[in-house]
């Protein structure tokens, strides 16, 4: 197919492709002189087209049984966008999938550029259907789905093997993550589950249908929410934005919806009121709006100094809850002590908003070497009487300090929920301490 032979591959792939070392490549390329020329990349890491090197790798007994995942993989990271665009477009034609199975058997009968030049119309109506008329995921045009013809077929193929849509996104999506582990800040999925869960027991019963993240990420929180009925998700990054909104969309049946843009200066959802907020926010910002937002009435229990972005996220959460909704943020633990922050967390403790602070071990969430604070609150009623007491937990001593790379989650995750619920658990794990003790010139 012409069109693959935008697709590029460097060493590595074509290790990968063969089976072989990098080094082994290198003495191809050097013995034989009909091996591909580059046609991208730099002199260093040059790439290559991978129609070329599939066919020598064929023409030369070289290329074995290559797994299915392996050369879609190739195929997106040779994206002629780059692998975050491949990954929209190919998220699209899994959504075509997942959503009207029998419009893309047809369509994937057409040639290739009759199926690149009916796609986006069909993308257009299923993401309209999805997500709204105003989204994150926009439609590619014509001129974008023709190189990505093969990819999206081969994707489509791969759903198949894996099991589905939604597989074969998230095998993409986290070989894409594994690949760039500094360019992201994710959520480890058992702390995820953790938080989602945390946020289910604070509801004491009521359903948990309406949740929002206004740093949403690729999505991981929401993902971990178990039936929602609703899912809002906000991120100064248009594509994670983007990847947010597809990722949710191919999981599950809950109304998605996502939006680009700074949450804290660009609230894209001003009038919400979820049921539960999950939010990993960014630490540490000094950027983060003070100088334009003295007066937003979301700062209710204080405004927050420059230095404490932190308790801005926070108040933000709880400005975009129902009465009685609970907010599950994962915090550095600094926020927990510095002077800056007192008046906040004071105030915070008088009316009954923060309700627990779960240190965990270190290792649990980037940055790893630090031991994080869980912070859940909850939006106080109108008539409520705030609670007596706050619960602290201290997680730490159930990790030992060899097992650091490899936390004991189920253990974790019992404890800390049998804490919140009060069905008992280890007392020199958890504590509750009256608010009164608390309210004192340290307020930590």
């Amino acid at each position: 197919m012409p069109e693959e032979s935008t697709t590029e591959v460097t060493a590595a792939g074509i290790a990968r492709l063969a089976g072989v070392g990098r080094a082994a490549v290198s003495n191809w390329r050097r013995r034989h002189a009909d091996f591909p020329k580059p046609v991208g990349g730099t002199e260093t890491s040059p790439s290559f087209s991978l129609a070329d090197i599939e066919q020598w790798l064929r023409d030369q007994g070289k290329l074995a049984e290559v797994p299915l995942r392996e050369r879609v993989w190739q195929q997106l990271a040779g994206h002629p966008g780059g692998t975050v665009t491949g990954l929209l477009h190919t998220g699209c034609a899994l959504l075509l999938l997942r959503a009207r199975p029998g419009a893309w058997t047809e369509l994937a009968a057409l040639p290739d550029d009759r199926l690149g030049a009916l796609l986006p119309g069909v993308f257009e109506e299923v993401l309209t259907a999805r997500f709204g008329p105003h989204r994150s995921v926009h439609t590619p045009t014509p001129a974008e789905t023709l190189p990505a013809v093969p990819l999206l077929r081969a994707a489509v193929e791969l759903a198949g093997e894996l099991g589905g849509a939604r597989q074969a996104f998230e095998f993409l999506l986290g070989r894409h993550l594994d690949a760039n582990p500094r360019q992201y800040t994710l959520t480890p999925p058992p702390l995820a589950e953790l938080m989602a869960a945390l946020a289910a027991a604070a509801s004491e019963g009521r359903p948990v249908a309406t949740v929002l993240d206004p740093a949403s990420g690729t999505g991981g929180l929401l993902r971990a929410v178990p039936h929602p009925t609703a899912l809002h998700a906000q991120d100064a990054d248009p594509d994670l934005a983007a990847l947010s909104a597809l990722r949710l969309a191919l999981h599950g049946d809950a109304d998605v919806r996502a939006a680009a843009g700074d949450t804290l200066r660009a609230d894209a959802f001003p009038a919400l009121a979820a049921d539960a907020v999950l939010c990993h926010p960014p630490f540490n910002e000094r950027a983060w709006g003070h100088d334009e937002l003295a007066y937003d009435p979301r700062w209710e229990y204080g405004f927050p100094a420059r230095t404490e972005s932190e308790l801005a996220w926070v108040q933000h959460a709880l400005a975009r809850l129902r009465p009685g909704g609970t907010a599950v943020l994962l915090m550095p633990p600094a926020v927990a002590s510095r002077r800056s922050g007192r008046r906040i967390r004071a105030d915070l403790l008088r009316r009954g908003a923060l309700r627990a602070v779960i240190a965990l071990p270190a290792g649990a969430a980037p940055p790893y070497g630090i031991p994080l604070h869980l912070w859940v609150l909850v939006r106080p009623g109108a008539d409520e009487r705030p609670p007596a007491e706050t619960l602290f937990v201290d997680t730490a001593g159930l990790v030992p300090d060899a097992g650091r790379d490899k936390l004991p989650w189920p253990a974790l995750k019992n404890a800390v929920l049998d804490a919140w619920t009060g069905r008992g658990g280890d007392e020199s794990v958890a504590r509750t301490v009256p608010v009164i003790e608390l309210l004192d010139d340290e307020v930590d």
